[in-house]
């Protein structure tokens, strides 16, 4: 397992590799059907007796997580710790949307919400349990009392296939190359390292257009999970697993699964 970074790396290491990729995210994430993956949590989330229309999207990048929610009623605020992220998310929303650059680890209490969620593995950017559970209470602490909580985090699966690929995306002109660093004992509670770079298309020079960026991300496993989550003040009422077609199975299997997701409320 690898040494969990300290310092700089560890206080502002999401912040730095979010604004550098910004520019690209879009591109790179063009795969990601979030309306699919909203329609099928939806169902589980309403028989959990979800409720209301206020929704607080934290670490929301570039929109693309809240945007299914906002085309179905939904007020929404969200915040993401990139103000790269941010600016691209009021690119496509305007100011139907409150928007606020924001550390999930220090979160402001901007009310209370009838939904909060944090999707797309950006809880994996938080290197330690102690992180985590600042977070999930800052979440907890923007809940309505009926309020409900949804967010992901990625399995071991995809710390013993995804940061250990290469992988190219060509777009615009441009290749955007994602480059794992296989860690040797990926093992439950590892971190994972890859690079991400952006270089012309091919034929046309090798000059970088980003330079390699580290991202770093730490596996949390389910034990974990739930008994900060308790700590927090937050009842896990259900736990799922899934994969790239976003059907939702129980129970979690690690090694099968590229996707946990949990649904709490306020205990």
């Amino acid at each position: 397992m690898r040494a969990e970074p300290s310092g700089e790396e560890r206080t502002r290491g999401a912040e730095v590799a979010y604004e550098a990729i910004a520019p690209y995210y879009d591109d790179f994430t063009a795969h990601h059907d979030y309306e699919l993956w909203i329609g099928n949590l939806l169902p589980e989330l309403e028989r959990h007796g979800l409720r209301g229309d206020r929704l607080l999207d934290v670490a929301c990048g570039t929109g693309k997580s809240f945007i299914p929610m906002l085309r179905r009623g939904w007020r929404v605020s969200a915040n993401d710790i990139s103000p790269a992220m941010v600016e691209l998310a009021r690119e496509k929303v305007g100011e139907e949307v409150e928007l606020t650059v924001a550390d999930m680890r220090e979160l402001p209490t901007f009310g209370e919400f009838d939904f909060v969620t944090c999707l797309d593995d950006a809880i994996n950017y938080l290197l330690s349990g102690e992180e985590l559970e600042q977070a999930l209470r800052g979440m907890r602490r923007n809940l309505a009392p009926h309020g409900l909580l949804l967010f992901d985090i990625n399995a071991i699966l995809v710390y013993r296939t995804f940061f250990s690929e290469e992988i190219v995306v060509e777009r615009g002109g441009r290749r955007l190359v994602w480059r794992g660093r296989p860690n040797p004992d990926p093992s439950p509670g590892t971190i994972g390292e890859a690079s991400f770079e952006v270089l012309p298309a091919a034929g046309e020079g090798e000059e970088p257009l980003l330079a390699p960026e580290i991202h770093r991300q730490r596996h949390f496993p389910e034990a974990e999970v739930l008994e900060r989550m308790e700590r927090a003040g937050l009842e896990c009422l259900d736990v799922f697993g899934h994969g790239d077609d976003a059907v939702l199975r129980q129970p979690l299997r690690e090694e099968a699964h590229s996707k946990a997701v949990y649904i709490a409320r306020p205990a």
